[in-house]
């Protein structure tokens, strides 16, 4: 399969279950005290230093919990039908149809990017391409925050999502790539499936675009 298809293939089966991944994905926040914290550290490092964006926003959940927090941002995703449901039930932001890897932003434009679930369904050799494109848009010390399925072996791991073809990635191997694309680490972090949740864990790398600051 092509890039090309790959993309088109994610795009139509977000497209085809948008309102019932909308419904069931509407308030997932409240009951995750951990993941707050993640984006509430994400917000504090970014917050009055230039613009956000969530690739892979899907309806938009995340993008409004982070407007929340006093960021300036916006979002993209690939399926249409998920920006259209973003539109209408979060009026006040901007959502625009696009792939994370060839964002219509400048050069060094953003002050933070959020990947949240939206590199899980990108096939491992695809991923370089993802993250040479977040260094683009960022500009130096800009923040990387990633929300992923975890494999418990040192391997990607496919598995089925019920949407589209998803992959599971050591959290040292997703840094690993970070790494070689100028990112560094400065936070991570795990925890376990909560309710309806899938099995699996789940990680969160909080990333700086650049050395230590």
């Amino acid at each position: 399969m092509t890039h090309t298809s790959h993309l088109a293939e994610t795009a139509a089966a977000y497209d085809a279950v948008a309102e019932l991944y909308t419904e069931l994905t509407w308030d997932e926040l409240r009951g995750q005290p951990l993941d707050r914290a993640m984006f509430a550290a994400f917000a504090e490092l970014t917050r009055d230093t230039g613009p956000v964006l969530e690739v892979g926003c899907g309806p938009g959940r995340i993008v409004a919990h982070l407007h929340d927090l006093g960021l300036e941002v916006s979002g993209v995703d690939l399926s249409p039908a998920m920006i259209d449901i973003a539109r209408r039930t979060r009026p006040g932001l901007r959502f625009e149809v696009g792939s994370m890897d060839a964002l219509e932003t400048a050069d060094g434009g953003l002050a933070g990017l959020v990947s949240w679930y939206s590199v899980i369904h990108s096939p491992p050799e695809t991923l370089p391409g993802y993250f040479a494109e977040f260094r683009r848009v960022l500009r130096p010390g800009g923040h990387l925050l990633l929300g992923f399925f975890e494999a418990e072996a040192r391997e990607v791991t496919a598995f089925d999502h019920r949407v589209v073809t998803a992959y599971r990635w050591p959290i040292d191997g997703l840094r690993e790539h970070a790494r070689e694309a100028g990112f560094t680490e400065i936070g991570r972090m795990s925890r376990e499936p909560h309710g309806d949740e899938r099995p699996f864990r789940h990680g969160r790398l909080l990333l700086r675009l650049g050395g230590p600051a």
